[in-house]
């Protein structure tokens, strides 16, 4: 942090501006994903369901663009 201490006081409160906000971000993000663990592992069981059943091909990346 001492690189920080040598802004000018004005660049000091926008980086920490920027923090913040990345903080939030990542909080929000945290509580999107955890309320919605029951959807994904809904997901997750249909697409095992439709491998086991033969419903779904291999990925080709060169074909599938």
């Amino acid at each position: 942090m001492s690189h920080v201490n040598a802004l000018p006081p004005e660049e000091q409160d926008a980086f920490a501006s920027l923090i913040l906000e990345e903080i939030e971000s990542e909080k929000r993000w945290d509580e999107l994903f955890a309320s919605s663990q029951g959807q994904l592992a809904q997901l997750a069981g249909q697409a095992i369901a439709e491998y086991k059943a033969g419903k779904t091909k291999p990925l080709d990346p060169e074909r599938d663009l």
